[in-house]
């Protein structure tokens, strides 16, 4: 088992030392009005970028590159990765983005298959197991800057996609320095689990998402998908069982949400520093799973009692306290190779 540490740092107001608050409020909408103006930076020195990412899968991503840093070859690069159904475009991706920016580092924020409006970019329907592609556009990024230091986080699915993208580094031939995944899913049988019997606000979120993502693939290839009977059910467990009937290789959905966990040895080869942040009071990544992660010494685990799903606020107009530690955390100094210097 991975040692946990629990980071007494993060104290939000009492208000706001709720699970489910923190990861509802998280999302909020009014909170991208309030923090817009602290993107505009990043947002306006990003440049669209389809990365082609091996057996002809394409991704899309968005590369911003520090003022200071024009004309000259970036020395460090951040992908950024989102939760399932979220985009580059985030508040969250935005918000640590910025961070980075801020900090001097090139900033690729990466859609995953499917996501935000890229439909019409791969023919094949999106799954969690599609490891190859995200390995894949990884590389991508490192051809395309050479002498930079690569840096990967995610969020929540994103986070699951960059701790499986670093335990694959070597055998990849990636270079990566370091890696932070806030909320990553562990064991995906028990996050729908939790999803199934938490509140019912999060499945009908997942599933009124979900449901309007796959209208958008049917839309751009209407002679290979129909999903409106699909339309007609309201629980992610039978949504997720049928499409991996019809359109995976997955012999049952047990199998397939095994795919992608990174639970048990998943993760015991590890040699890339990686940290997860996560919250104890997580109401959809259960805190129980991290006992079920093999320890490794290069994989640092920080626990908050507080925090929710993504969540982590102190100010509803700020950003977050994860995104903030995350940041503070891939800009340590690269300490040849070994597990990142506690902070």
């Amino acid at each position: 088992m991975t040692r946990l540490e629990v980071d007494g740092s993060f104290r939000p107001p009492l208000w706001l030392r709720n699970g489910h608050l923190q990861s509802i409020l998280s999302s909020l909408s009014v909170r991208r009005h309030w923090l817009a103006r602290s993107w505009l930076p990043v947002l306006s020195s990003s440049r669209e970028r389809v990365l082609e990412c091996g057996d002809g899968v394409r991704l899309q991503a968005f590369h911003a590159t520090p003022p200071q840093r024009d004309g000259a070859p970036p020395a460090r690069v951040a992908v950024l990765l989102h939760g399932w159904e979220g985009s580059a475009d985030s508040l969250y991706v935005l918000s640590l983005a910025q961070e980075l920016f801020g900090r001097g580092f090139d900033v690729v924020r990466l859609n995953l298959r499917d996501h935000g409006e890229t439909h019409h970019l791969n023919r094949e329907l999106f799954h969690s197991c599609r490891l190859p592609e995200v390995v894949g556009a990884v590389r991508r990024v490192q051809r395309l800057f050479p002498a930079s230091t690569l840096h990967l986080a995610g969020f929540s699915l994103g986070g699951n996609f960059m701790l499986r993208v670093a335990a694959q580094a070597e055998a990849a031939g990636l270079q990566i320095a370091r890696v932070v995944a806030i909320s990553p899913v562990l064991e995906p049988a028990a996050t729908l689990d939790a999803l199934e019997h938490g509140l019912a606000t999060y499945q009908r979120y997942f599933v009124r998402k979900w449901t309007s993502s796959l209208m958008k693939k049917q839309a751009a290839w209407p002679k290979d998908y129909d999903f409106h009977e699909l339309r007609g059910l309201s629980d992610l467990r039978r949504m997720t069982s049928e499409l991996v009937r019809q359109y995976t290789e997955f012999k049952s959905l047990e199998e397939y949400l095994s795919g992608y966990a990174i639970t048990g040895q998943r993760l015991a080869n590890l040699v890339v520093p990686s940290t997860i942040i996560t919250a104890l009071d997580d109401p959809i990544i259960p805190a129980a799973d991290l006992e079920r992660v093999a320890a490794s010494p290069a994989l640092r685990v920080i626990a908050t009692r507080h925090g929710g799903h993504c969540g982590f606020l102190q100010r509803l107009s700020a950003s977050t306290w994860a995104e903030r530690k995350a940041a503070a955390v891939l800009d340590q100094p690269i300490n040849s190779g070994r597990a990142s210097p506690r902070s």
